[in-house]
């Protein structure tokens, strides 16, 4: 060994770091456990060293350089080495990652699951990348990764991922049951099925770790699965138009009767309106709708215009002005005057008007019954033309 090779390694000895190409690793073991006074320890910002002895921790420091002297850290005088007259300590020295590791790739098959929407049994798959974190370095280290060499991220988490994918069958079920979707629907749920995964995550505060994040997953099925929930997702589609149709309907129909009350409750108000400012009292309201009406029927049975339409409706007119008089009049009381004693008139025979001259008869207008006057043309109750009387 030349002179060169000793001051190297006695170089290599005074500084202690992790390696570049394997900053990386979750857990990194330094190899050499013999290290000498006044060493250079460098622990990276993203992580942390963890000093062991006898299986027991003897201390944790954290990132920054550190040089390895007693003054400065009494936990050494746990590691000095006496043979070596207390120039040496004797430790295993053990880089946790404190910084959440990403890109940690999962997935697999999930198991027989039942389609909440459609019932079908299927077999979901599910491929994607999650962080994970470490909370607690000594606990990581000693009840999960243990004291062992370990190189690969991949054994460290296998336990982990096989843990998450447990939780992943129940949560993607339950959420789709939720939100009312199949299966084959989930990749509309990719942000709620991300978040429920790390909520839903199993507890690993034990062992001093925790699933921090899910970032981009995919979720398939064979294509004999896909098939039949496409076919399944199909009939429940058409299913759920043909009620749609028919609350549609059942709206419609609702959405008519509502508007023929509003109408009719508009008219209700109008004829209020009518009965308060214009007629008075409903009675002579009445009254003007009927004489209203008979105009109507008078145009409607052929009683135009001209002079003997004119007379007609004057005629109708004066008529129902009468009877509404009469309405409004208060009713005559019976006068129990003593009158001049002699035997009392007889009744008039029958189809004979009273009042009227002998030998005339009662008319009847042929269209609504009313008696009327045996030279009168027109029925003073719904102005039809008579043609003759009776």
């Amino acid at each position: 060994m030349g002179v060169f090779d000793f001051v190297r390694n006695g170089v290599r000895e005074m500084m202690i770091a992790r390696p570049d190409n394997l900053k990386h690793l979750i857990v990194f073991k330094h190899p050499d456990q013999n290290f000498p006074m006044y060493s250079q320890l460098t622990v990276d910002s993203d992580e942390c060293a963890v000093f062991f002895k006898d299986g027991k921790v003897q201390g944790v420091l954290p990132p920054g350089r550190h040089t390895m002297q007693t003054q400065n850290l009494p936990f050494l005088n746990n590691l000095i080495n006496n043979f070596t007259g207390g120039d040496v300590f004797i430790s295993e020295i053990f880089f946790v990652k404190t910084a959440a590791v990403r890109s940690v790739p999962f997935g697999g098959p999930i198991g027989d699951m039942l389609d909440p929407l459609t019932g079908e049994q299927v077999i979901p798959r599910i491929f994607g990348e999650m962080s994970v974190v470490v909370t607690d370095p000594v606990r990581f280290i000693v009840g999960y990764s243990g004291q062992g060499s370990t190189g690969d991220n991949d054994f460290v988490l296998d336990w982990i991922k096989g843990l998450f994918m447990q939780g992943v069958k129940t949560t993607l079920g339950s959420l789709c049951e939720v939100e009312g979707k199949s299966l084959l629907q989930a990749t509309s749920l990719t942000q709620k099925l991300a978040a429920a995964f790390v909520q839903q995550a199993p507890d690993l505060n034990e062992i001093g770790i925790r699933i921090a994040q899910v970032g981009a997953f995919n979720i398939n099925f064979s294509e004999e699965d896909r098939q039949r929930l496409v076919e399944a997702n199909a009939e429940i589609a058409k299913a759920q138009r043909a009620v749609r149709v028919k609350q549609i309907g059942i709206s419609g129909a609702a959405a008519d009767a509502q508007a023929k009350q509003f109408e009719l409750d508009q008219k209700f108000q109008q004829d209020a309106r009518y009965v308060q400012q214009l007629a008075g009292n409903y009675q002579n309201y009445a009254a003007g709708q009927a004489l209203m009406g008979a105009g109507q029927g008078m145009a409607e049975h052929g009683v135009g215009g001209g002079v003997a339409g004119m007379g007609a409706q004057m005629a109708v007119g004066v008529g129902m002005g009468n009877m509404m008089s009469g309405a409004m009049q208060p009713q005559a009381q019976p006068n129990f005057a003593p009158g001049p004693s002699g035997p009392a008139p007889m009744a008039p025979p029958p189809g004979v008007v009273a009042g009227a001259p002998a030998g005339m008869k009662k008319k009847f207008c042929t269209e609504c019954g009313s008696e009327m006057m045996v030279n009168a043309k027109f029925c003073a109750g719904c102005g039809a033309k008579v043609a003759q009387a009776e």
